[in-house]
C-alpha cells in the first residue's frame, strides 16, 4: 500500500508527471477533480479502507497542508512517498500560458503559492522523498537523503 505526495506550484508538472509514471498503477486524487476539500477526504478515504495506492496531485506547498494526507496514510500503515517538483516560477508562467480554461492559473496564484512553498522533509512522516525537476519536457528524478533532509 502506498500514498504519494506531490508538491510543488501550479504547471511544475505535477499531473503530467502523474499521467506518465502512475496512471496505471495509482488512482489520482485532486482537488481539481473534486471541487471541494469534503469530496477530496471521502474519496482519500475511501482509497485508504479499500487498500487503493494513490497519488495526491495537489500543490500541498506547507506541511500542514501535506499532513492531512500523511496521517491517514500513516494510521492505515500505508507506505508514504513524497515528491518534490523543484521549479523555475518563470518556466511555470510559461507552461501555464499554454494552458486553456480552468486549468490556467492567474500568474498571482503561482507567486503566492511559491511564497508560500516549503520543502519536504522526512520529520513530517514521508518514508521515502525525491525531487522532480523539468528539463527540456524530462523529468528527472532523484532521490533526497534522510540524512541530508534535502
Amino acid at each position: 500500500m502506498e500514498a504519494i505526495i506531490f508538491c510543488g506550484i501550479q504547471a511544475s508538472g505535477k499531473t503530467s508527471f502523474y499521467l506518465e509514471r502512475f496512471l496505471h498503477t495509482h488512482v489520482r486524487i485532486s482537488l481539481d477533480l473534486f471541487n471541494t476539500r469534503r469530496k477530496e477526504l471521502l474519496f482519500l478515504e475511501t482509497c485508504l479502507s479499500l487498500q487503493q495506492r494513490f497519488v495526491v496531485d495537489n500543490t500541498n506547498p506547507t506541511r500542514k497542508d501535506r499532513s492531512i494526507y500523511i496521517l491517514r496514510a500513516k494510521e492505515r500503515r500505508f507506505k508514504v512517498t513524497g515528491y518534490y517538483f523543484q521549479s523555475v516560477v518563470a518556466d511555470c508562467i510559461k507552461r501555464n500560458a499554454g494552458r486553456t480554461g480552468k486549468a490556467k492559473i492567474p500568474v498571482p496564484g503561482i507567486y503566492s503559492t511559491k511564497k508560500k512553498l516549503e520543502e519536504p522533509s522526512f520529520d513530517e512522516g514521508f518514508d521515502v522523498l525525491y525531487k522532480v525537476t523539468l528539463e527540456d519536457g524530462v523529468f528527472n528524478v532523484s532521490a533526497l537523503s534522510a540524512h541530508t533532509d534535502q
